[in-house]
């Protein structure tokens, strides 16, 4: 919580954007989860990104 408090969330939103972006593109989003995590973006934030782009994994039924 203290964290959260003290981060640059200015820097935090320009990261989880250009994460957003490697997303729907064909970029390596290795290196861009990494800017995140070094803006202290927590792994929820980061996972909220990727879902809104990638959706959420269902594994098949099988009946």
């Amino acid at each position: 919580a203290e964290i959260r408090k003290s981060r640059d969330n200015a820097r935090l939103g320009q990261t989880l954007d250009k994460l957003r972006l490697a997303c729907q593109g064909t970029d390596n989003t290795m290196p861009y989860i990494l800017d995140a995590v070094r803006a202290y973006a927590t792994l929820g934030e980061i996972i909220d990104v990727m879902r809104e782009v990638f959706g959420k994994y269902q594994e098949p039924t099988w009946i």
